[in-house]
């Protein structure tokens, strides 16, 4: 668990990051990156919610058949 601790960045490390980002991408560049990672992160907990409910279905399709017999 600590190592994964001294893995993130801390606060001066963000900011370099971020400039590093900005002088890659450029100012314009930017806002689409992140229109794409939202909607990228917005799918993927949409797939995730898909996957709850079919095991949420599946594990009440076994409970069922135990409580009538």
């Amino acid at each position: 668990m600590t190592n994964l601790l001294l893995l993130m960045p801390s606060g001066s490390e963000w900011i370099i990051i971020a400039v590093i980002i900005l002088l890659l991408f450029g100012g314009k560049k930017i806002p689409e990156l992140m229109r794409g990672l939202g909607k990228g992160v917005k799918s993927f907990k949409e797939g995730v919610n898909e996957a709850k409910e079919e095991i949420n279905k599946a594990k009440e399709e076994i409970d069922e058949p135990s409580s009538k017999g």
